[in-house]
């Protein structure tokens, strides 16, 4: 038989420690696990890392003020028409899209060439107004698709302000409420813009543009117009006018029928000197001759009047 060594008696003789439990045993094997696997637990920390960095657009979507999101899973049902996505953050699969939408009122204007009905072309300058219907947002989505403004609401806009500049005429249209149209074009589009879940605002007519000759037609036009009115008017005032005099001139007749009977030559002579006592307190100079008259009356000599403009010498 073979005798012990020293170190096998110690090892031995020496008792087993007890092994440890709990958290405090558990933390010790972690991270005995950790001293042993160094390498690959940092190898995959760093591809973690990468990815979720990479990914982290996709993962962390970020809804602003204004806007409301549509998900699309790619390995499911496609599109998620039960839900709709609020403001704020939202977190998604990677392999999942979400596609944002602006649900404000949107304006855009838009210049469109009409023809009139007489065939003449005509520049209307048309800002329009729209919003997406918020409840229909995921069908929309599915139906139209994100750029809906491009594809139906200028195209339908364009098409209505067309179909409505072509019932008038140029000259129409030149003195035409802006408000009458955008009316007309707004009820010809509504209904067909909601079926699509699309809500048109408001249609306003900036600006009407003519061809310069059209518009130079119609202004001389309208310029002759009123030069008919002013005549018209004149008439009119003058008739008036001779209705007036005729009727001022028998009144004065009815007036000096009446009161030439009255005038005896004993009124007239005291009337004329009534006049003479009040020309005679008056300031202005005068030469008086008491009966000069042949009834009798003084005459009334003025004796202001301009002094004869001196006469110039002839230029040598």
């Amino acid at each position: 038989m073979s005798a012990a060594s020293p170190e096998s008696k110690k090892t031995a003789s020496a008792p087993l420690r007890p092994r440890r439990r709990g958290l405090q045993g558990l933390l010790l094997r972690l991270r005995s696990y950790v001293r042993k696997h160094t390498l690959p637990l940092m190898l995959g920390g760093l591809v973690f890392t990468f990815f979720a960095v990479y990914l982290a657009n996709r993962i962390f979507i970020l809804i602003g003020p204004g806007e409301a999101g549509v998900l699309f899973r790619r390995l499911q049902s496609g599109t998620q028409t039960e839900r709709i996505y609020g403001e704020g953050l939202s977190v998604i699969a990677p392999w999942n899209r979400m596609y944002i939408y602006n649900v404000r009122v949107q304006e855009h204007p838009e210049t469109v060439l009409a023809l009139s009905s007489n065939g003449l072309t005509i520049k209307v300058d048309v800002s329009m107004r729209y919003f997406p219907d918020y409840p229909e947002l995921p069908i929309l989505h599915q139906k139209v698709g994100p750029d809906y403004a491009a594809k139906v609401v200028f195209p339908e806009v364009i098409a209505g302000a067309r179909e409505v500049i072509g019932k008038y005429k140029p000259d129409e249209l030149y003195t035409l409420k802006t408000s009458a149209i955008s009316d007309a074009i707004i009820h010809s589009l509504v209904r067909s813009l909601k079926e699509k879940f699309i809500t048109l605002d408001d249609v306003n007519i900036k600006n009407i543009t003519l061809p310069p000759i059209v518009t130079l037609a119609i202004e001389n036009k309208l310029k002759e117009e009123q030069l008919a009115k002013e005549y018209e008017f004149r008439i009119a005032r003058e008739q008036l006018e001779a209705k007036r005099l005729l009727i001022q001139s028998g009144g004065i007749s009815a007036f000096n029928a009446g009161i030439i009977p009255t005038l005896t030559p004993e009124l007239l002579r005291f009337k004329g000197i009534e006049a003479t006592l009040e020309l005679s307190a008056s300031p202005n100079s005068k030469v008086i001759v008491i009966g000069g008259g042949g009834d009798g009356l003084p005459l009334i000599l003025n004796t202001d009047g301009a002094s004869p403009a001196p006469v110039m010498a002839p230029k040598k």
